[in-house]
This record gives C-alpha cells, structure tokens and sequence, in this order.
C-alpha cells in the first residue's frame, strides 16, 4: 500500500507543477506594440538638391497607417539609425537637429509641432519627436507628416532606417504602434550637353515648321489671263537661339522672258486686273482666298517672329527687284514656325506672249 501511495502522491505532484506553469501564461499582461501598415520614406528633393544626394539638406516625407485608430495619439517619434532594430547608431553625418515641421495630411495628423523640451523633446541628432498639447483619436488611420531640413548621411549609396513610434501622451509615453522604414542615399547622376548657336531654316513648295518635311520644286503659275489674277505660294520656315532673333529676306529679279517683263509692284497696292504687274506677300489674303499667316502665330514666348511690313497686310501686294527686302523677322530666340509667301500676277492685254520665269533667293540671318 505504501509504494502504491507515493505513486499516486508522484502523480499528482505532477500535476501540480504543469498547472503551476501554465497559470503565469494565462494570467500575463505583457503588451506589445501594433506595427504600422503599410509605411513609406521619401526623400524629398529642395531645390537642386536632390533627395537622395548624400550630405544633402532635404525633406522627409513619411506615410503610415496606424491599426490602433481607438486610441489617442499625443506625440510621434521619428529615431533614425544604422539598423532596423537593436542598437541605434545614428548614420554617419544624418542630423536630424535643425529640422522644421512641413506639411501633414490626414485626420489623425494634425495639430503638430516638433518637440522644443517641453511636452517632447526637443529634437537631436537622429531624434524628433513631434507632439500636440491635447492628444487626439485617429479617426482616418492615414497619416502623411513631412519632417523640412533633414541632413542626408553623408555616404553615398547608404541605406538607413527610422523607427516610428506613435504615443497616446504628448510628452512621448505610453507607446501606441510603431513600424521602421528605410531609405538610401545615392550619387546623383551628373549630366552635360552643349547647345550650339543654332538657325534651322528652309524653303519649298511646302514645309513644316521644323523643315523636318520639305517639298521642293518649281512654282507653276498656270496660264496668265489679262481678265484675271493668277497666285501661287512657296513656303519657308525658320527658328533660332539668337538672342536677337533673325531676318528673312528675299531677292530676285520680276518675272521675265527675254528683253519682256511684268512690272514689280515697287509700291504696296491692291491688285488690278487688266494691268500687267508681280508681287507678294506673307499674309492671309481674305478677298483672293489664298495664303496664310505664319503658323504658329507669334506669342511673344516660344514663337517670336511674324511677318514685317509692307508684306504683312492682307490684300496688299509689292516686289521691289532693285533691292534686297525683309518679309519676316523674329524678336529674339524663336521654335519652329512656317510663313506662306503668296504671290500675284496680273496681266494687261498687250503683254508678249512666252513664258514669263524668275529666281528669288531667301535668306535668313539670325543674331546672336
């Protein structure tokens, strides 16, 4: 009977010590931290300073959603460290001290400021706090906060990490959720091109204006009618950097055929049927519906150049071929634009007959 009781006193001594076990378990109140998801860092650029450069004075944009949208939110701390957990060291050259509060977006974001030793403290090398003086719930569990004039670790290629931690007082207690993101330095990438002094011009039956596409050939006026005014139309395009633009000129002699000619329309004129005479211009010519104006219209910015008088008037036609005359110009550096020079010929009865040809030359020279 003896063997047969310490047994049985064996059994349930066992029995003591599992349940004595298990009891601490049941009955523990460890509470731990609920992890922010999802969570971003962007480095932001200021300036030319690019977010990434290493050394570089710029802003950190940090988004994260929190799970405990129950509880009050006080104060936030952003610690930045070599590591994701364990021991922080603080990258080398990241300071993280004279940083500004920048923007916030979010519900449960506002009514901010970084920490000056008060409430919070203030902010250190690789520590900020950001507090408010009455904690507030959550209600959007979003949260956007730009930290202005964080300084880079001076590395190149460096990654590092900040620890985000939400706390329900604004004195930076009683830790509500947390999260780590990371972000990295990089060399900037450098870039160089020269721009030369430039003129893009050309001339043809028809072109853009980049002279990307041009047709060349001869301009065909048809058969001459002393009853009737005969037009045609050539193209030219031109840009530049020139600081002071360019000039479109035009030369040549009136149309002729052998010791016979048509009389060049010297002095600016509506045409008259029935009188023999050549001219141009590098408008729209409403009552003869042909032509164009230069296309795109000048603006003053990009597109610099238009017609110049005596060719910018709609109707009114001339040609001097004694000397060299300007049709366009532009004010300073112009894109690509296409002007339509149109031409007139009128006929008097008596004029030879043949075939009337001529060559005009147009040049552009820009200034710079």
């Amino acid at each position: 009977m003896r063997g047969k009781q310490t047994k049985t006193q064996h059994i349930i001594l066992g029995i003591m010590m599992a349940v004595a076990s298990v009891v601490p378990l049941l009955g523990g109140s460890s509470v731990f931290a609920a992890q922010m998801q999802p969570r971003s860092l962007t480095l932001q650029s200021v300036g030319s300073v690019g977010g990434s450069t290493p050394g570089g004075v710029v802003n950190h944009a940090f988004d994260f959603t929190v799970p405990s949208t129950t509880t009050n939110i006080g104060s936030i701390k952003f610690e930045y460290c070599d590591a994701a957990s364990g021991t922080c060291n603080t990258p080398t050259g990241l300071s993280a001290s004279g940083v500004s509060y920048g923007d916030d977006t979010g519900s449960g974001a506002t009514g901010f400021t970084i920490g000056n030793g008060g409430d919070a403290p203030a902010p250190t090398a690789n520590t900020v706090y950001i507090t408010r003086p009455t904690p507030a719930n959550p209600t959007g569990a979003a949260i956007h906060i730009t930290l202005n004039g964080v300084q880079n670790p001076s590395t190149a290629n460096y990654t590092f990490y900040v620890r985000i931690t939400t706390y329900s007082a604004s004195d930076g207690t009683g830790a509500v959720d947390d999260g780590t993101v990371t972000a990295a330095t990089a060399n900037p990438i450098d870039f160089t091109g020269y721009m030369p002094e430039t003129l893009v011009f050309c001339t043809g039956t028809t072109v853009d204006a980049t002279c990307q596409t041009v047709t060349a050939g001869t301009i065909d006026f048809g058969v001459f009618s002393p009853t009737a005014t005969t037009t045609a139309t050539s193209e030219f395009a031109a840009s530049t950097n020139g600081l002071s633009g360019y000039v479109v000129t035009v030369e040549g002699a009136t149309l002729t055929n052998g010791s016979n000619s048509i009389a060049a329309m010297t002095t600016p004129a509506t045409p008259t049927i029935g009188k023999s005479e050549f001219g141009m211009n590098v408008v729209a010519n409403t009552t003869l519906a042909f032509g164009a104006d230069v296309s795109p219209a000048a603006d003053a910015g990009d597109y610099t150049g238009d017609a110049t008088a005596p060719f910018a008037t709609d109707g009114t036609f001339t040609f001097d071929d004694t000397s060299v005359q300007t049709v366009a110009s532009s004010t300073g550096p112009s894109a690509g634009q296409k002007y339509t020079a149109s031409y007139m010929v009128n006929v008097a009865g008596n004029q030879l007959a043949g075939t009337y040809t001529t060559t005009l030359t147009y040049i552009c020279t820009p200034t710079y």
